[in-house]
């Protein structure tokens, strides 16, 4: 079931019904001691019907996630691409955060190097770019210091190929989405500077340029459904919840949305996440100069949405070939 915004997140809910510390219940949280609606919850932030969760301080600790080999798309001496699941932390949001992406994708480079040579090896992987913990799809992390430069340069001169489909309500359309996102629009929530309230004096110092290409919007409706669009935007620059921003502030909040919805007021569907999943990427190899192009259809959480919604998937997605089918 989705989460609403007047719901309390998990870790509320454990520190009262056990009257701890709220170090001690997000602890509790990101251990596995707390189920919500049967299935284990980690995340401490997640909006939960306190009605669904069931709290077990002795449970047996949840194990950390291991990185499927079918999930490293990609790998050499100076990149790795890997397909991210939705539920997943890129990397650490605090100092607490454990079993984050790049966790799992150095713990399988380190099991790799033990079955071929035999000895311990502490991998290098480097971070030159994110994905929100709920967005699946495809990122790419760097082996090498060398690499990782080479990678942040093609980042900064926006060459690096980005493409990414959502799920959004509302008949979207298609064109260019070019703003400033601030840390604070007016209300607590990040935004475009002068769309929220109206722009007084300088642009502030926090402000980062943020543009999102809308390229397809495909509009669906469907019997006792919300209308929606499964839309394909492309990134030219990389802000914090970008797309999620630039589309809610067009009036197309992401289906599954729980922070960029304020302003929507019609009616809404159940989903697990935000339905954002990037679907293609494409960078110059750092060190061969080779094209690297990746493609990766959306999981079935993704699809199952859409279908609710009275879309198919392109005849592309249909084509490649998905690790977990």
């Amino acid at each position: 079931m989705g989460s609403r915004p007047d719901q309390p997140t998990l870790a509320a809910v454990v520190r009262e019904r056990l009257g701890v510390s709220w170090k001690e219940a997000r602890k509790l949280c990101r251990t596995g001691r707390a189920t919500v609606g049967g299935e284990r919850e980690t995340d401490p932030a997640t909006r939960v019907d306190p009605a669904e969760v069931e709290v077990d301080p002795t449970a047996p600790k949840m194990r950390a996630g291991v990185l499927a080999p079918e999930a490293l798309l990609h790998v050499d001496a100076h990149v790795a691409v890997v397909a991210k699941e939705p539920g997943v932390l890129t990397v650490p949001y605090d100092r607490q955060d454990k079993d984050t992406l790049a966790d799992q994708l150095r713990a399988q480079l380190r099991r790799q190097a033990k079955k071929r040579k035999g000895r311990r090896y502490d991998p290098e992987v480097g971070v030159v770019h994110r994905l929100d913990k709920g967005t699946s799809g495809l990122l790419v992390f760097t082996r090498t210091v060398a690499a990782k430069r080479h990678l942040q340069q093609q980042f900064r001169e926006r060459s690096i190929h980005r493409r990414y489909v959502a799920l959004t309500y509302g008949h979207a359309s298609t064109g260019k989405h070019d703003s400033w996102l601030i840390a604070n629009r007016g209300d607590g929530l990040r935004g475009s500077w002068g769309v929220f309230r109206a722009p007084t004096g300088k642009r502030p110092k926090d402000a980062r340029r943020a543009i999102t290409h809308v390229l397809e919007a495909r509009g669906m409706t469907a019997a006792g459904q919300p209308r929606s669009s499964l839309v394909t935007c492309r990134l030219e620059t990389g802000r914090q919840h970008q797309i999620r921003i630039h589309l809610a502030e067009a009036g197309h909040p992401l289906v599954g949305e729980h922070v960029y919805i304020r302003d929507y007021e019609g009616p809404r569907v159940d989903a697990p996440r935000p339905m954002l999943h990037a679907i293609e990427l494409g960078f110059e190899h750092p060190a061969t100069g080779a094209p690297m192009r990746f493609m990766l259809p959306p999981p079935e959480d993704f699809l199952a949405t859409l279908r609710q919604l009275g879309g198919e998937p392109p005849t592309a997605w249909r084509a490649a070939k998905r690790r977990d089918a």
